[in-house]
């Protein structure tokens, strides 16, 4: 079993940074890629990016592009996630997740998400 713990939101101002971590368990972890997403007060969850866990091959949602970063520690079974020029509309729950299979677009485990609020 998989276990995600995220971490690192808060509160920050608009044009801001911050960066958050996602911490995973388990016996053997080592998914096919990590993801996060994001989750916005009466909106669908959507994807922010994600990045393969052998490769560190990383893809990202256009609304983030250039301004979020993506990263892994594989030996800590870290992923973090590195925001800047941060926006208003940035505002969100933020979830980590892990894709074990390859060729199926499906992310099996999920952490409990960390709140991130930025403010005009």
């Amino acid at each position: 079993q998989v276990q995600l713990v995220e971490s690192g939101g808060g509160l920050v101002q608009a044009g801001g940074s911050l960066r958050l971590s996602c911490a995973a368990s388990g016996r053997t972890f080592s998914p096919y890629a990590m993801g996060w997403f994001r989750q916005a007060p009466g909106k669908e969850r959507e994807f922010v990016g994600t990045i393969t866990w052998r490769g560190g091959n990383t893809n990202y949602a256009d609304s983030v592009k250039g301004r979020f970063t993506i990263s892994r520690d594989n030996a800590k079974n870290m992923v973090y996630l590195q925001m800047n020029s941060l926006k208003t509309e940035d505002t969100a729950v933020y979830y980590c997740a892990a894709r074990t299979r390859v060729g199926v677009s499906i992310y099996d485990y999920w952490g409990q998400g960390t709140q991130v609020t930025v403010s005009s």
